[in-house]
């Protein structure tokens, strides 16, 4: 049963096409987590950030786990290990910004400045590459590849 229930998380196919999704994903998405967590590229760091969420209404919880999401999450999607659980946990991520912050500014980023912000298209292709990831697995090169071999052997 448990064994069941781990290769339901770890198994994947071995294509190509996963490695490039989860990747990419990871390494665009990072940054944004470094900002979050680490203060890098600009960001106000973890407790700022915390502090941000959770002045707009957001449980404390929640603040931390999305910059966890964002930050180590990513990092684990690069390698390819808990891919479904952490590509999950972004489409959660990325509903979530598009519910609290985004929706009101209607689809398109704010390229000409015009808007009150950001737009929410951007999200919808995190979340559907993330789909994908949560459909396939880690592909090729993951630990969760590596994983699932044990499990079956």
């Amino acid at each position: 049963m448990m064994k069941k229930l781990l290769m339901t998380q770890f198994d994947t196919d071995e294509t190509w096409a996963p490695v490039a999704l989860r990747v990419m994903m990871g390494a665009i998405m990072f940054p944004h987590g470094a900002q979050k967590l680490l203060g890098w590229y600009g960001g106000g760091g973890f407790e700022k950030t915390v502090g941000m969420f959770t002045g707009n209404g957001m449980p404390w919880i929640i603040a931390v786990l999305v910059i966890l999401g964002e930050s180590v999450g990513m990092l684990s999607l690069i390698a390819g290990f808990m891919t479904r659980f952490c590509a999950g946990s972004l489409i959660v991520i990325m509903l979530g910004a598009i519910g609290l912050v985004h929706l009101p500014n209607g689809f398109f980023m704010n390229w000409f400045g015009k808007q009150a912000g950001e737009g929410y298209e951007y999200h919808l292709l995190v979340i559907a590459i993330c789909a994908a990831l949560v459909i396939t697995g880690g592909g090729r090169a993951s630990v969760d590849g590596m994983i699932a071999k044990k499990l079956t052997t």
